[in-house]
C-alpha cells in the first residue's frame, strides 16, 4: 500500500520555483535547507486548463503520494504500476517516485489542483534545469525522495517567473 499523507495544519515549510534559472530551493522556517534542479513547462507560465503551462504564484502541497516507492516506480492516477523506468530511459516521460500534489491558493492558479499539476519525479534527468514538462515541476528521483523525506502536507510552494529571491525578500 503507498503511504498518503493530506495537509491538516499549515506548516514552516516552503518550496520556491525560479522558472528563470529552473532551479527550487526548500526552506525550513525561513532558513534555506536545499537546492535542486528542477524542469518546468516546455510551453511556459499559465493556469488555463489544457495550457499544459506551469502555474505561477502561491499554491501548498495537499498530499504527499508513494513514500516508500522505489527510485523510478511509474505512477499512473497517482497509483503505482508496478514498473520501474530506468533514468533517461529512451521514449519514456512517465509520473516516477514521488507525487507532490498541489493546489492554487490564488485566484490566477486556481485551476492547478484540478489541472494535476504536481511536483513529481522523473526518468528524464538528463532534461532537468530545462523547461521540457507539460506543466508540472520535475525533479531527480533521488532528489524528490529526499525532499519527501521532509516536507509535509501543507508547505507553502511559490512558482516565480524570475530568479530565486534571497530569503528576506520572500513575500509572506
Amino acid at each position: 500500500m503507498v503511504e498518503l499523507r493530506r495537509a491538516v495544519v499549515p506548516v514552516n515549510q516552503r518550496l520556491v520555483v525560479s522558472v528563470a534559472e529552473q532551479m527550487m530551493v526548500a526552506f525550513d522556517r525561513d532558513q534555506p535547507k536545499r537546492m535542486y534542479p528542477v524542469s518546468t513547462s516546455r510551453f511556459g507560465t499559465g493556469n488555463k486548463p489544457r495550457s499544459y503551462k506551469t502555474p505561477l504564484g502561491q499554491l501548498q502541497v495537499v498530499e504527499v503520494i508513494g513514500q516508500g516507492l522505489p527510485p523510478g516506480a511509474k505512477l499512473k492516477a497517482r497509483l503505482p504500476t508496478g514498473e520501474i523506468v530506468p533514468v533517461d530511459a529512451p521514449g519514456r516521460d512517465p509520473i516516477v517516485t514521488r507525487v507532490l500534489r498541489l493546489q492554487g491558493m490564488e485566484r490566477r492558479n486556481a485551476w492547478t489542483l484540478a489541472r494535476a499539476i504536481y511536483i513529481h519525479g522523473t526518468p528524464e534527468e538528463s532534461k532537468l534545469k530545462t523547461p521540457a514538462s507539460y506543466g508540472c515541476v520535475r525533479m531527480a528521483s533521488a532528489d524528490i525522495i529526499s525532499l519527501c523525506r521532509w516536507v509535509e502536507p501543507g508547505a507553502r510552494v511559490d512558482i516565480v517567473p524570475g530568479k530565486l529571491p534571497s530569503p528576506t525578500a520572500l513575500p509572506p
